[in-house]
């Protein structure tokens, strides 16, 4: 951020603690919670109504009006995360228990269609929705990095998932979690924000002694196929639904 030059001598700087974001920093983070629960709520309602013509109305009002009356009337970053960790967390217990697991990746490619509507950036570009990945990645403070990063194609590692980790702390408080591994809604929600950019979407996941993790690669052109001896990988084509864990 460019900062406004003052004829009078700066004020000393103030740094937060070393485990606080800087201010500007927390408040995007917390935009990014806020956006993420509007984009899976306005997606559930997307896959109702027209995914299974207005089914089950009256749970679905039920798990939207547990989810609105928790919302902070604050922009605190750590509350927006509780928020939308509640509300993902009650979507999916709704989607699982209502349609069946295997209905999970109709939802989140609902939620999408949603994350396209509202994203100003342009299609076709590879940094698009791994930059966005990387971001959500980063809330939970996971360990990554990137192996390319350009318009025509983008890697992106993650090499330790702390959303992993973050789930299994909440599984162990009580917190009611549907999912056995968040790759089960995370593997067809990231092919979703890929292809609906118009880009192919290449995927591996990926565990070792740092923990759960995952590799991946969004392109304007289809990947090359995997050496015989290469470990598995799945691919994603533009508005393909191709999901598989390695292996």
């Amino acid at each position: 951020m460019t900062e406004t030059p003052h004829a009078a001598p700066p004020e000393p700087a103030v740094h937060p603690p070393a485990d606080e974001p800087p201010a500007d920093a927390s408040a995007a983070r917390g935009a990014l919670w806020r956006r993420r629960l509007f984009e899976g709520e306005a997606g559930l309602t997307r896959f109702v109504v027209e995914t299974r013509a207005g089914a089950h109305m009256r749970a679905l009002l039920e798990v939207k009006q547990a989810i609105f009356e928790s919302l902070p009337d604050n922009n605190d970053e750590q509350e927006w995360k509780a928020a939308f960790f509640r509300g993902q967390a009650l979507m999916e217990r709704f989607v699982v228990h209502h349609f069946g697991l295997p209905e999970l990746a109709a939802w989140a490619r609902s939620n999408g269609i949603i994350y396209a509507a509202v994203d100003p950036a342009a299609k076709h570009d590879a940094r698009v929705p791994l930059d966005r990945l990387a971001a959500q990645a980063d809330l939970y403070g996971s360990d990554t990095e990137w192996l390319a990063h350009d318009p025509e194609r983008a890697t992106l590692r993650i090499r330790r998932c702390a959303i992993w980790e973050y789930r299994e702390r909440a599984r162990r408080r009580g917190v009611p979690i549907t999912l056995g591994a968040p790759c089960e809604y995370c593997v067809p929600a990231t092919t979703a924000m890929v292809t609906i950019k118009g880009l192919n979407a290449r995927h591996q996941l990926t565990e070792d002694a740092r923990g759960h993790g995952c590799v991946w690669t969004a392109s304007r052109t289809p990947a090359a196929p995997e050496a015989p001896d290469a470990p598995e990988a799945t691919d994603a084509p533009v508005n393909g639904t191709r999901n598989g864990r390695e292996g």
